[in-house]
């Protein structure tokens, strides 16, 4: 069943640019971390896939880790490479770094 999981786990990364594997989905987030994340990518305008994990948490949650060995959720995938959880993209968003992983805003110049 993990391994099944992992599989499609990893489909469902490879076929989108920015991925999110949350409780709940972008429309109705069920827990406050997966509606952080879904916040965060709202007002960047970026468009994001996600996964439901809360349809079978305890087999999500041991595929994902086996996958990342990050133990919670939400986590978020951008162009194929894990990225981290909430708190992780919340810290990337106030440094400007997940922006300019999704192409919005030029990388600072050293002149």
């Amino acid at each position: 069943m993990i391994e099944e999981l992992q599989t499609q786990i990893q489909a469902e990364v490879a076929a989108s640019p920015v991925h999110v594997f949350m409780k709940g989905t972008p429309a109705m987030p069920q827990c406050g971390f997966s509606k952080a994340v879904c916040d965060v990518f709202n007002a960047l305008g970026v468009e994001f896939t996600a996964t439901n994990t809360l349809e079978n948490l305890d087999a999500y949650r041991a595929a994902l880790m086996a996958e990342t060995q990050w133990p919670t959720i939400p986590q978020i995938f951008v162009g194929g490479e894990f990225v981290g959880g909430c708190d992780i993209l919340i810290e990337m968003y106030h440094k400007g770094e997940i922006q300019q992983m999704l192409g919005l805003q030029a990388p600072a110049t050293a002149d």
